[in-house]
């Protein structure tokens, strides 16, 4: 046993060292690491023979709550992954883009990239649909990631007409919510345009703030950081849950 906690710790280990080589401006990747310390300490623990050190009342109480936290985490996952291949419908009122970060020169994240190459798809496919693009400035970003992302679809060959920017949002119940205020009525077709572990959230979260008809359009997402992003959205989840977003 403590062989597979070893291993499963340096995995832990080497998937924060991944995460934060990306450079995201967070710093989500520390969580990685903390759960890889704690693979490593119940692998040396369980090597020296010293979890009978620990009452067994206690023992209990930690395992009750080990089980709590994994079954949580695996429902929330579910609900994440359920998402993953959403197509969304034809001929929508509008399709708003959530943001990502921008890099200082100017181009898209890879997860932003992914996210306006799904909208252009969507938008050639069904041109009467308009688009909101919705992010605002963070503190390792050189404007709006909605004008970012406007010039860029501008760029690909959709007409700034149909493209409408919201520049104030800093988190997904933001985007949501200024997006709202820029459309014709909550009765709209919308689809909500994120990354695929993202879309279940988002969908959610819109749903939740008045958008009556929401559904989600999936963008890809790099493989290799799924179980970062998963990770991460189920820990999202519980807390839109705990503060009334979803």
């Amino acid at each position: 046993m403590e062989y597979v906690l070893l291993i499963i710790g340096l995995l832990c280990i080497v998937g924060g060292v991944l995460v934060m080589l990306l450079n995201s401006g967070t710093m989500f990747f520390a969580v990685w690491y903390v759960l890889g310390a704690a693979f490593l300490l119940a692998a040396w623990m369980t090597k020296a023979s010293l979890w009978s050190v620990i009452p067994a009342p206690v023992r209990a109480i930690g395992a009750a709550a080990i089980g709590v936290l994994a079954l949580v985490l695996a429902l929330t996952t579910g609900l994440a992954a359920s998402q993953l291949r959403a197509t969304g419908e034809p001929d929508l009122d509008y399709v708003v883009v959530l943001g990502a970060q921008i890099y200082n020169d100017g181009s898209p994240s890879p997860s932003l990239r992914f996210r306006l190459e799904a909208a252009l798809k969507y938008l050639q496919e069904n041109p009467h649909t308009r688009c909101i693009v919705s992010g605002g400035k963070g503190s390792n970003e050189p404007y709006p990631e909605a004008r970012g992302m406007a010039a860029w679809l501008e760029e690909h060959g959709i007409s700034p007409d149909r493209i409408i920017q919201e520049g104030r949002s800093t988190n997904t119940k933001q985007n949501i919510t200024y997006s709202m205020a820029l459309m014709d009525s909550t009765d709209a077709r919308v689809g909500i345009v994120t990354n695929d572990f993202h879309v279940y959230r988002a969908t959610r979260i819109a749903v939740k703030a008045g958008l009556k008809n929401a559904c989600g359009i999936a963008a890809y997402s790099t493989p290799i950081y799924l179980p970062n992003n998963l990770l991460r959205e189920s820990l999202g989840i519980v807390k839109d849950f705990i503060v009334g977003n979803i």
